[in-house]
């Protein structure tokens, strides 16, 4: 889950990393007030909180000297696109003075399975420009978990950097405090870009990225609300709370897919659309689905906007055939397929008995052996889609 800004910035204030005092708005209404209660002092700096990069140079980070010129950028900003991406929120912070911009971040690094910490002198928005061109400008640190982050990483990080020892204590302090909350956050990112030293040389988080691993959010109660704050689609929320994974594709799409597996959903997404018939949405069941489960990614994948057909992949293992036949005719008996076309190819445990459940439907269920054959059903009905 990748958090707002905001709520990045809320995480380093917990964890003693300084930041800049700012509030939250969602309405551009009383401005002057809002600034006022928040203890603000200007100029401030308004930032479109979005889970995307690249928010200043798309315009989503505005400057303003008062509160006429803020009331105006929120109103602009509040309700926009940005990248793709609806502008529900806005963070207002002090703008800070500072002498020169870091770059620094800790990640789970994949080839080495610990944590990495990753720093450059050359921080703001040109950092991954500068990884491009000039990679001896960016200095990578390995921790080992067991043993954890060690002073004398700090010393090497400026050392490397070409950089004044007198910061040392400085950023011993900041990445010790960066580390523990991404140990006890289970973080698969925690980022500040830029770090700033600040006129009387401390260091302050001026930016922030925090991804955290999906499958720890159940011990993290604080981030488990944040998450249901979140704006979602309504059917991707549904899907989620039914421990779906529910991706809309196209919007005017009229077959939906679902699988137990992402790779068995991407092949199935791009032999269809080869031939022309545009995916609505896609759905990963996970595995060991039950009757009653696959009838609800029935009714939830019926639900999107313009599907006819659901095309169901499944490859049964730990899902058993019988259990995804039996889901078919729950959906069938509730009325989620009527007027509807599903496709379905299973291999696997209990086949036999699920084709017999299958069979035994008749209307507009319709059983094959392949996955092109699969696919070939829904081209042969194409004037019904």
């Amino acid at each position: 889950m990748k958090l707002l800004e905001y709520k990045a910035k809320e995480l380093f204030e917990k964890y003693g990393i300084r930041t800049m005092r700012g509030c939250v708005v969602d309405s551009a209404e009383g401005m002057e007030k809002v600034i006022a209660d928040a203890n603000l002092s200007y100029p401030v700096v308004i930032k479109a909180q979005v889970q995307i990069g690249g928010r200043g140079k798309a315009g989503g980070i505005q400057f303003a000297d008062n509160a006429k010129e803020a009331e105006a950028h929120c109103r602009r900003l509040l309700g926009s696109d940005l990248r793709g991406l609806t502008v529900r929120q806005l963070l207002i912070v002090e703008k800070a003075s500072f002498k020169t911009e870091w770059y620094i971040s800790i990640m789970l690094d994949r080839l080495t399975k610990c944590p990495m910490i990753i720093f450059s002198a050359n921080g703001g928005m040109e950092i991954e420009q500068t990884a491009k061109e000039a990679p001896e400008k960016i200095v990578k640190v390995v921790i080992d978990p067991l043993m954890g982050f060690r002073p004398y990483m700090a010393e090497y990080m400026l050392s490397k950097s070409n950089l004044p020892l007198s910061y040392k204590k400085e950023l011993i302090n900041l990445v010790s405090k960066l580390y523990k909350a991404f140990m006890e956050y289970h973080c698969m990112l925690c980022e500040i870009n830029p770090l700033v030293i600040a006129d009387d040389d401390t260091l302050i988080a001026l930016d922030g990225k925090v991804d955290i691993d999906d499958s720890a959010l159940y011990k993290l109660p604080d981030m488990m609300a944040f998450r249901e704050e979140l704006y979602e689609e309504p059917l991707v929320r549904e899907a989620r709370h039914n421990d779906f994974l529910y991706i809309p594709v196209e919007e005017g799409g009229t077959v939906a897919v679902t699988s137990n597996g992402s790779g068995m959903l991407m092949s199935c997404i791009d032999l269809i659309t080869k031939e022309g018939i545009k995916i609505g949405a896609a759905l990963d069941l996970g595995g060991g689905a039950t009757a009653e489960r696959i009838e609800k990614a029935i009714r939830i994948l019926f639900s999107t906007p313009g599907v006819k057909a659901v095309l169901i992949n499944i490859f049964g293992g730990i899902t058993r055939c019988d259990e995804v036949a039996g889901g078919v005719k729950l959906a069938m008996e509730h009325g989620y397929c009527e007027g509807k076309i599903i496709v379905v190819r299973m291999e696997g445990t209990n086949k036999e008995k699920g084709l017999e459940i299958i069979n035994s439907l008749g209307g507009d269920i319709i059983n094959v052996p392949g996955l092109r054959e699969s696919v070939k059903a829904l081209v042969d009905r194409r004037d019904r889609l």
